[in-house]
């Protein structure tokens, strides 16, 4: 039976020993980036409100603050 684990080292130093013991084990793994659920949830956010229209838009990139003030 295969079972999935998610481990969290807090620095580079842990996650270099947990690639090590893995490694030594023959263990395959995968290795990616994780977003706390507050970003994800505002990105979300930022997401429908684009859809819904409410942004503002830069009509001249020469004179940003110009255009959007």
């Amino acid at each position: 039976m295969m079972e999935t684990l998610i481990v969290q080292p807090k620095n580079k130093k842990q996650l270099m020993a947990v690639e090590a013991v893995l490694q030594a084990l023959n263990v395959t793994f995968k290795k990616g980036k994780s977003y706390s659920s507050e970003f994800i949830s505002e990105i979300a956010k930022g997401e429908d409100d684009v859809k819904n229209g409410r942004l503002t838009r830069v009509k001249d990139v020469q004179n940003i603050w110009k255009s959007i003030l």
